[in-house]
Protein backbone atom coordinates (compact mmCIF):
# COMPACT_ATOMS: atom_id res chain seq x y z
CA UNK A 1 0.00 0.00 0.00
CA UNK A 2 2.75 2.44 0.91
CA UNK A 3 4.59 1.65 -2.31
CA UNK A 4 1.59 2.64 -4.40
CA UNK A 5 0.99 5.73 -2.29
CA UNK A 6 4.54 6.93 -2.89
CA UNK A 7 4.37 5.94 -6.55
CA UNK A 8 1.20 7.91 -7.13
CA UNK A 9 2.48 10.87 -5.18
CA UNK A 10 5.58 10.99 -7.34
CA UNK A 11 3.76 10.27 -10.62
CA UNK A 12 0.05 10.90 -10.37
CA UNK A 13 -1.21 8.20 -12.70
CA UNK A 14 -3.35 5.23 -11.98
CA UNK A 15 -2.38 2.13 -13.89
CA UNK A 16 -0.08 -0.33 -12.15
CA UNK A 17 1.69 -3.15 -13.97
CA UNK A 18 3.05 -6.20 -12.21
CA UNK A 19 5.84 -7.93 -14.09
CA UNK A 20 6.09 -11.39 -12.56
CA UNK A 21 3.01 -13.56 -12.22
CA UNK A 22 3.85 -14.83 -8.74
CA UNK A 23 4.17 -12.08 -6.15
CA UNK A 24 4.15 -12.07 -2.38
CA UNK A 25 2.18 -8.93 -1.55
CA UNK A 26 -1.03 -10.66 -0.54
CA UNK A 27 -2.15 -9.09 2.73
CA UNK A 28 -4.81 -6.74 1.36
CA UNK A 29 -6.75 -5.95 -1.79
CA UNK A 30 -3.93 -3.78 -3.12
CA UNK A 31 -1.37 -6.53 -2.66
CA UNK A 32 -3.62 -9.15 -4.22
CA UNK A 33 -4.35 -6.84 -7.16
CA UNK A 34 -0.73 -6.47 -8.14
CA UNK A 35 0.14 -10.02 -7.04
CA UNK A 36 -0.15 -13.12 -9.13
CA UNK A 37 -1.32 -15.80 -6.69
CA UNK A 38 -4.35 -17.21 -8.45
CA UNK A 39 -6.18 -18.59 -5.41
CA UNK A 40 -6.13 -15.19 -3.70
CA UNK A 41 -7.22 -13.34 -6.81
CA UNK A 42 -10.10 -15.78 -7.31
CA UNK A 43 -11.32 -15.63 -3.71
CA UNK A 44 -11.25 -11.83 -3.57
CA UNK A 45 -11.92 -11.01 -7.20
CA UNK A 46 -14.59 -8.47 -6.29
CA UNK A 47 -12.15 -6.46 -4.18
CA UNK A 48 -9.26 -6.14 -6.63
CA UNK A 49 -8.12 -2.80 -7.97
CA UNK A 50 -9.05 -2.02 -11.57
CA UNK A 51 -6.47 -1.24 -14.23
CA UNK A 52 -3.72 -3.57 -13.15
CA UNK A 53 -2.00 -5.65 -15.81
CA UNK A 54 0.32 -8.62 -15.57
CA UNK A 55 3.26 -9.58 -17.74
CA UNK A 56 3.84 -13.15 -18.97
CA UNK A 57 5.68 -15.42 -16.59
CA UNK A 58 9.40 -15.97 -17.03
CA UNK A 59 8.98 -19.58 -15.86
CA UNK A 60 9.59 -21.79 -18.90
CA UNK A 61 10.91 -25.30 -18.31
CA UNK A 62 11.20 -26.05 -22.02
CA UNK A 63 14.04 -23.55 -22.25
CA UNK A 64 15.26 -23.07 -18.69
CA UNK A 65 14.94 -26.34 -16.77
CA UNK A 66 17.87 -27.06 -14.44
CA UNK A 67 19.42 -23.62 -14.90
CA UNK A 68 22.19 -22.66 -12.53
CA UNK A 69 21.72 -19.02 -11.61
CA UNK A 70 20.18 -16.76 -14.25
CA UNK A 71 18.81 -18.61 -17.29
CA UNK A 72 20.27 -17.65 -20.65
CA UNK A 73 16.84 -17.66 -22.34
CA UNK A 74 14.05 -15.18 -21.70
CA UNK A 75 15.31 -11.59 -21.74
CA UNK A 76 13.01 -10.90 -24.70
CA UNK A 77 9.98 -11.47 -22.47
CA UNK A 78 10.56 -8.01 -21.03
CA UNK A 79 9.61 -6.52 -24.39
CA UNK A 80 5.97 -7.38 -23.67
CA UNK A 81 6.09 -4.30 -21.45
CA UNK A 82 6.46 -2.15 -24.57
CA UNK A 83 3.21 -3.57 -25.93
CA UNK A 84 1.34 -2.89 -22.69
CA UNK A 85 2.69 0.64 -22.60
CA UNK A 86 1.58 1.24 -26.18
CA UNK A 87 -1.91 -0.06 -25.43
CA UNK A 88 -2.40 1.97 -22.25
CA UNK A 89 -0.21 5.05 -22.94
CA UNK A 90 2.74 5.71 -20.62
CA UNK A 91 1.07 8.77 -19.10
CA UNK A 92 -1.49 6.48 -17.43
CA UNK A 93 1.04 4.09 -15.90
CA UNK A 94 2.20 4.66 -12.32
CA UNK A 95 4.74 1.88 -11.97
CA UNK A 96 6.04 -1.52 -12.91
CA UNK A 97 6.42 -3.83 -9.91
CA UNK A 98 8.69 -6.87 -9.96
CA UNK A 99 10.04 -9.48 -7.57
CA UNK A 100 13.73 -9.67 -8.59
CA UNK A 101 13.49 -13.33 -7.56
CA UNK A 102 10.06 -14.60 -6.59
CA UNK A 103 9.29 -16.84 -3.62
CA UNK A 104 9.27 -20.04 -5.67
CA UNK A 105 12.75 -19.07 -6.89
CA UNK A 106 11.80 -17.76 -10.30
CA UNK A 107 15.15 -16.34 -11.35
CA UNK A 108 15.15 -13.51 -13.91
CA UNK A 109 16.82 -14.40 -17.23
CA UNK A 110 20.07 -12.70 -18.09
CA UNK A 111 19.34 -9.14 -19.20
CA UNK A 112 15.65 -9.23 -18.23
CA UNK A 113 15.74 -6.76 -15.35
CA UNK A 114 18.11 -4.50 -17.26
CA UNK A 115 15.63 -4.41 -20.14
CA UNK A 116 12.78 -3.51 -17.78
CA UNK A 117 14.89 -0.66 -16.42
CA UNK A 118 15.60 0.60 -19.96
CA UNK A 119 11.93 0.52 -20.96
CA UNK A 120 10.61 2.17 -17.80
CA UNK A 121 13.29 4.87 -17.90
CA UNK A 122 12.54 5.61 -21.55
CA UNK A 123 8.84 6.14 -20.83
CA UNK A 124 9.19 7.90 -17.46
CA UNK A 125 7.58 5.04 -15.53
CA UNK A 126 8.63 4.07 -12.01
CA UNK A 127 10.32 0.71 -11.50
CA UNK A 128 9.64 -0.93 -8.13
CA UNK A 129 11.55 -3.92 -6.74
CA UNK A 130 9.85 -6.02 -4.07
CA UNK A 131 12.87 -7.12 -2.03
CA UNK A 132 11.05 -8.57 0.96
CA UNK A 133 12.65 -11.92 0.10
CA UNK A 134 15.87 -10.92 -1.63
CA UNK A 135 16.99 -8.09 0.64
CA UNK A 136 19.73 -8.35 3.28
CA UNK A 137 22.07 -11.02 2.04
CA UNK A 138 19.93 -13.67 0.41
CA UNK A 139 21.88 -13.30 -2.84
CA UNK A 140 25.17 -12.44 -1.20
CA UNK A 141 24.62 -8.70 -1.48
CA UNK A 142 22.62 -6.18 0.53
CA UNK A 143 19.90 -6.22 -2.14
CA UNK A 144 19.03 -7.98 -5.38
CA UNK A 145 19.28 -4.55 -6.95
CA UNK A 146 22.98 -4.51 -6.10
CA UNK A 147 23.43 -8.15 -7.11
CA UNK A 148 21.85 -7.69 -10.55
CA UNK A 149 23.24 -4.20 -11.10
CA UNK A 150 19.82 -2.61 -11.67
CA UNK A 151 18.66 0.40 -9.67
CA UNK A 152 14.88 0.74 -9.20
CA UNK A 153 13.05 3.92 -8.22
CA UNK A 154 11.45 2.32 -5.16
CA UNK A 155 12.45 -0.75 -3.18
CA UNK A 156 10.54 -2.59 -0.47
CA UNK A 157 12.21 -4.31 2.45
CA UNK A 158 11.03 -6.41 5.40
CA UNK A 159 11.63 -9.79 7.05
CA UNK A 160 15.44 -9.93 7.13
CA UNK A 161 15.67 -6.22 7.91
CA UNK A 162 15.65 -7.33 11.57
CA UNK A 163 16.02 -11.07 11.05
CA UNK A 164 12.28 -11.50 11.51
CA UNK A 165 12.50 -10.77 15.22
CA UNK A 166 9.43 -8.52 15.10
CA UNK A 167 7.27 -7.33 12.18
CA UNK A 168 8.90 -4.45 10.31
CA UNK A 169 8.92 -3.18 6.75
CA UNK A 170 10.04 -0.16 4.85
CA UNK A 171 10.39 1.48 1.47
CA UNK A 172 13.59 2.98 0.08
CA UNK A 173 13.12 5.75 -2.49
CA UNK A 174 15.47 7.17 -5.06
CA UNK A 175 16.55 10.72 -4.21
CA UNK A 176 14.59 12.18 -7.12
CA UNK A 177 11.39 10.51 -5.87
CA UNK A 178 11.96 11.97 -2.41
CA UNK A 179 12.64 15.41 -3.85
CA UNK A 180 9.55 15.29 -6.06
CA UNK A 181 7.32 14.62 -3.07
CA UNK A 182 8.99 16.96 -0.58
CA UNK A 183 9.56 19.87 -2.96
CA UNK A 184 5.98 19.67 -4.19
CA UNK A 185 4.48 20.03 -0.71
CA UNK A 186 3.49 23.32 0.87
CA UNK A 187 5.44 24.18 4.06
CA UNK A 188 2.41 23.77 6.32
CA UNK A 189 1.46 20.38 4.83
CA UNK A 190 2.62 16.85 5.63
CA UNK A 191 4.96 15.68 2.87
CA UNK A 192 3.62 12.14 2.61
CA UNK A 193 0.28 11.83 4.33
CA UNK A 194 0.45 8.09 4.83
CA UNK A 195 1.37 6.18 7.96
CA UNK A 196 0.45 3.39 10.33
CA UNK A 197 -0.36 3.17 14.01
CA UNK A 198 2.82 1.21 14.63
CA UNK A 199 5.14 3.10 12.29
CA UNK A 200 8.68 3.53 13.65
CA UNK A 201 8.00 1.09 16.48
CA UNK A 202 11.02 1.37 18.82
CA UNK A 203 11.31 -2.37 19.48
CA UNK A 204 11.27 -3.17 15.76
CA UNK A 205 13.80 -0.42 15.12
CA UNK A 206 16.08 -1.71 17.87
CA UNK A 207 15.90 -5.22 16.41
CA UNK A 208 16.76 -3.83 12.98
CA UNK A 209 19.80 -1.97 14.30
CA UNK A 210 20.98 -5.12 16.09
CA UNK A 211 20.49 -7.29 13.00
CA UNK A 212 22.21 -4.83 10.68
CA UNK A 213 25.19 -4.64 13.04
CA UNK A 214 25.48 -8.44 13.06
CA UNK A 215 25.25 -8.58 9.25
CA UNK A 216 28.09 -6.06 9.07
CA UNK A 217 30.31 -7.27 11.89
CA UNK A 218 30.10 -10.96 10.97
CA UNK A 219 30.24 -10.26 7.22
CA UNK A 220 27.20 -12.46 6.62
CA UNK A 221 26.52 -11.12 3.12
CA UNK A 222 30.05 -12.12 2.09
CA UNK A 223 29.53 -15.47 3.79
CA UNK A 224 26.38 -16.07 1.74
CA UNK A 225 28.26 -15.26 -1.47
CA UNK A 226 31.02 -17.75 -0.58
CA UNK A 227 28.53 -20.51 0.28
CA UNK A 228 26.34 -19.96 -2.80
CA UNK A 229 28.41 -22.20 -5.17
CA UNK A 230 28.46 -25.00 -2.57
CA UNK A 231 24.72 -24.63 -2.09
CA UNK A 232 24.21 -24.68 -5.86
CA UNK A 233 26.20 -27.89 -6.36
CA UNK A 234 24.39 -29.59 -3.48
CA UNK A 235 20.89 -28.88 -4.75
CA UNK A 236 21.70 -29.70 -8.39
CA UNK A 237 23.15 -33.04 -7.30
CA UNK A 238 19.51 -34.13 -6.83
CA UNK A 239 18.84 -33.91 -10.57
CA UNK A 240 18.98 -37.70 -10.88
CA UNK A 241 16.29 -38.29 -8.23
CA UNK A 242 12.99 -39.71 -9.57
CA UNK A 243 10.19 -37.22 -10.32
CA UNK A 244 12.47 -34.16 -10.15
CA UNK A 245 11.20 -31.92 -12.92
CA UNK A 246 13.39 -28.87 -12.39
CA UNK A 247 16.02 -27.42 -10.08
CA UNK A 248 16.79 -23.71 -10.03
CA UNK A 249 18.83 -21.53 -7.74
CA UNK A 250 20.48 -18.20 -7.14
CA UNK A 251 22.46 -17.06 -4.11
CA UNK A 252 21.29 -18.93 -1.02
CA UNK A 253 17.88 -19.86 -2.36
CA UNK A 254 16.80 -22.76 -4.50
CA UNK A 255 13.75 -24.70 -5.60
CA UNK A 256 13.11 -28.29 -6.60
CA UNK A 257 10.00 -28.76 -8.73
CA UNK A 258 8.47 -32.24 -8.74
CA UNK A 259 6.34 -34.02 -11.31
CA UNK A 260 2.68 -34.00 -10.23
CA UNK A 261 1.09 -37.31 -9.46
CA UNK A 262 -1.34 -38.59 -12.09
CA UNK A 263 -5.03 -37.91 -11.51
CA UNK A 264 -4.27 -35.60 -8.62
CA UNK A 265 -3.49 -38.48 -6.27
CA UNK A 266 -1.88 -36.46 -3.50
CA UNK A 267 0.99 -34.02 -3.61
CA UNK A 268 4.56 -35.34 -3.67
CA UNK A 269 6.01 -32.05 -2.46
CA UNK A 270 3.63 -31.85 0.48
CA UNK A 271 4.52 -35.40 1.46
CA UNK A 272 8.23 -34.61 1.11
CA UNK A 273 7.83 -31.52 3.28
CA UNK A 274 6.27 -33.59 6.09
CA UNK A 275 8.86 -36.37 5.88
CA UNK A 276 11.76 -33.90 5.85
CA UNK A 277 10.33 -32.24 8.95
CA UNK A 278 10.11 -35.62 10.67
CA UNK A 279 13.77 -36.16 9.74
CA UNK A 280 14.79 -32.85 11.31
CA UNK A 281 14.94 -30.61 8.24
CA UNK A 282 12.47 -27.75 7.80
CA UNK A 283 11.87 -26.66 4.21
CA UNK A 284 9.07 -24.81 2.48
CA UNK A 285 6.50 -26.25 0.11
CA UNK A 286 4.08 -24.67 -2.32
CA UNK A 287 2.22 -26.72 -4.91
CA UNK A 288 4.71 -29.17 -6.43
CA UNK A 289 7.69 -27.09 -5.39
CA UNK A 290 10.14 -27.48 -2.51
CA UNK A 291 11.85 -24.17 -1.72
CA UNK A 292 15.04 -23.64 0.25
CA UNK A 293 16.25 -20.40 1.85
CA UNK A 294 18.56 -21.30 4.75
CA UNK A 295 19.84 -18.82 7.33
CA UNK A 296 22.98 -16.93 6.38
CA UNK A 297 24.85 -18.60 9.28
CA UNK A 298 24.47 -22.07 7.73
CA UNK A 299 27.68 -24.02 7.20
CA UNK A 300 28.80 -26.45 4.53
CA UNK A 301 28.04 -29.55 6.62
CA UNK A 302 24.49 -28.34 7.26
CA UNK A 303 23.97 -27.72 3.55
CA UNK A 304 24.99 -31.31 2.96
CA UNK A 305 22.62 -32.52 5.69
CA UNK A 306 19.67 -30.68 4.11
CA UNK A 307 20.06 -32.16 0.66
CA UNK A 308 21.07 -35.62 1.82
CA UNK A 309 17.82 -35.68 3.81
CA UNK A 310 15.82 -34.42 0.83
CA UNK A 311 17.38 -37.08 -1.41
CA UNK A 312 16.47 -39.90 0.99
CA UNK A 313 12.92 -38.62 1.32
CA UNK A 314 12.35 -38.16 -2.41
CA UNK A 315 13.76 -41.59 -3.28
CA UNK A 316 11.17 -43.18 -0.97
CA UNK A 317 8.23 -41.21 -2.37
CA UNK A 318 6.28 -42.72 -5.24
Amino acid sequence: MRLLTIGRAAKANVLVLLVETVAIMVLDSVGMSVGGIGANRKAFSGSLLPRTNHMPTIHNLEHNAFSRGQPAWGAHLADELERLIAVNDPSTIAAVIVDPTAGTVLVPPQGYLQRLREITAKHGILLIFDEVITGFGRLGKATASEFFGVTPDLLTMAKAINSGAIPMGGVAAHQRIYDTIVDGTEPEEVELFHGYTYSAHPTAAAAAIAALNIYHNEKLFDRAALLAPIFEDAVHALRDVPYVKDIRNIGLCAAIELEPRPNGEGNRAKEAFAKCFEAGVLIRQGGNILAFAPPLIIDEAQIGQIFETVRKVLVDIK
